[in-house]
């Protein structure tokens, strides 16, 4: 369920530094890439693609990047499943505020649910390069033990 929380600026960052400290949060292996294909073509699912999206004139495949598209951006990826009982609201905008303002980096978000697991679950994704910076900012901001090594 999403909540609408009214609140002052220095109460909503209290509040998420604490989802963010009671998330489960995994750095996923490799560098990810989006894969288009034409409208009258869908992409394959398989257990290998994480999202697919498409606008009025392709599909768009998240999946592990296999190098052959040299033109395709790679990407770095993060999960975050959030607790149940804490409100999450504002997560999004507040981490990519926080991202950009120190590292200089934009990203992307994919959302999905999973009752069985607390919910509503993000996929975070950032330049390839810039993905151990990031994994720095979410542990300085979750806490030391928010990521295993």
């Amino acid at each position: 369920m999403v909540s609408v929380s009214r609140e002052a600026l220095t109460e909503t960052r209290t509040r998420l530094r604490a989802v963010i400290a009671n998330s489960e949060i995994a750095v996923l292996d490799g560098a990810w890439s989006f894969v288009e294909t034409p409208m009258d073509e869908p992409p394959r699912l398989d257990r290998h693609v994480l999202a697919v999206v498409r606008d009025g004139e392709c599909w768009s495949a998240l999946r592990p990047d296999d190098g052959s598209g040299g033109h395709r951006e790679r990407f770095g990826l993060l999960s975050f499943h959030f607790p149940t009982d804490l409100d999450n609201s504002g997560f999004v905008g507040w981490l990519a505020t926080e991202l950009k303002k120190r590292l200089g980096t934009g990203l992307f978000v994919v959302c999905g649910s999973n009752s069985d697991h607390g919910g509503i679950y993000d996929y975070w994704g950032c330049p390839v390069d810039l993905l151990d910076d990031v994994v720095g900012v979410v542990r300085e901001l979750a806490g030391p033990r928010a990521i295993p090594s």
